[in-house]
């Protein structure tokens, strides 16, 4: 990290962004909207983001959840709230997301650096939808499939059924920095270098994620809370679920002109991303990327860190649903010089 990373690192002022109707965007990942909150490089935020489950199914929350079993002061206020006076526009996607932070002094070509520091549950209860024509087996059902998961904070995990019990590992479905001009708004649903659905499950709790900047203050959006998944969300959703990340932004001045992707690291892995409406395209892509930074970081010629990358990278499907296909590579860190 640069000295003047450094130094915005140690500002570390604490902020706290709620999701109320002024705060959030139903389904647009927008551009030059007005801000939630504004923050220097090295600031912490808290921030209370809402699952879309609950409010899409064009039903009162309240009657949603409580078919289910979940009492009405269970539901969030804020989820009440969003029902009541945020309206979906038409074509838009169906997330629910918390922004946007501007981020001083982002500008174009700077790179975002958000450290995960933890990811606190707002709520004792998730969802996992799926249905005839979603996923990445859409023929394999022929009804709409509904589940409402409890989990048990205390001990960390979901309670599936009452056999299976599944170890929680909460994570941001969405982060985002707004999107350049010719994609603005963007959709929420598929992904693109500007982040957003990525659905990368290695974004808990100590782990980083590295974004380009496209506009004025990066304008970071965050939603679509995970309490776990497994890599592909297969059947269109994981554990949705409301949650409260805390991150840390840093700036890096024009480190974000040579990224294509996002990637990421925690203390094992570099990660590395690809995306491509493409399967095979994003897997190739991803394979290129990390062939590209083991040469870079490992000082290797580039056949060596392409049988470097045949040897001792994992290539893993991150997001096989939503359009846009994400594939990353997972380089360990004993790799590197």
């Amino acid at each position: 990290m640069s000295s003047a990373a450094q130094t915005q690192a140690a500002s570390k002022a604490k902020h706290h962004v709620r999701s109320t109707p002024d705060n959030v965007s139903w389904g647009l990942i927008s551009a030059g909207a007005a801000p939630a909150l504004r923050i220097a490089s090295g600031d912490t935020v808290a921030i209370d983001t809402v699952s879309q489950q609950g409010l899409t199914a064009g039903i009162d929350p309240v009657e949603f959840f409580g078919a289910a079993g979940i009492a009405e002061n269970e539901v969030l206020s804020d989820v009440k709230a969003i029902y009541r006076e945020v309206k979906r526009q038409p074509g838009a996607g169906t997330h629910v997301l918390t922004g946007p932070i501007y981020v001083d002094p982002a500008r174009p070509g700077d790179m975002l650096e958000v450290r995960i520091l933890d990811v606190d549950f707002r709520v004792g209860y998730g969802t996992n939808n799926s249905g005839p024509g979603v996923g990445a087996a859409p023929g394999l059902l022929s009804a709409v499939a509904r589940q409402i998961i409890r989990i048990d904070r205390a001990r960390g995990v979901a309670l599936f059924s009452e056999r299976i019990e599944l170890p929680l590992a909460p994570f941001m479905g969405i982060m985002a920095v707004a999107p350049p001009d010719d994609l603005a708004p963007a959709h929420t649903r598929p992904p693109g270098a500007f982040g957003g659905n990525m659905d990368l499950k290695v974004l808990t709790r100590g782990a980083t994620l590295y974004l380009p900047v496209f506009q004025d203050g990066a304008q970071f959006f965050t939603g679509d809370g995970h309490g776990l998944q497994g890599d592909g969300e297969v059947n269109g959703t994981a554990i949705e679920i409301s949650l409260m990340p805390t991150l840390q932004f840093i700036v890096h001045p024009g480190e974000g002109r040579a990224m294509r992707w996002p990637r990421a690291e925690d203390a094992a892995c570099h990660y590395v991303m690809a995306m491509s409406t493409e399967l095979d395209e994003a897997a190739r892509l991803a394979v290129v990327e990390s062939v590209a930074f083991l040469e870079q970081r490992a000082g290797v010629s580039a056949a060596q860190a392409y049988a470097l990358a045949s040897l001792s990278v994992d290539f893993r499907i991150a997001e096989a649903v939503n359009h846009v296909k994400v594939v990353y590579g997972a380089i360990p860190k004993r790799l590197l010089a």
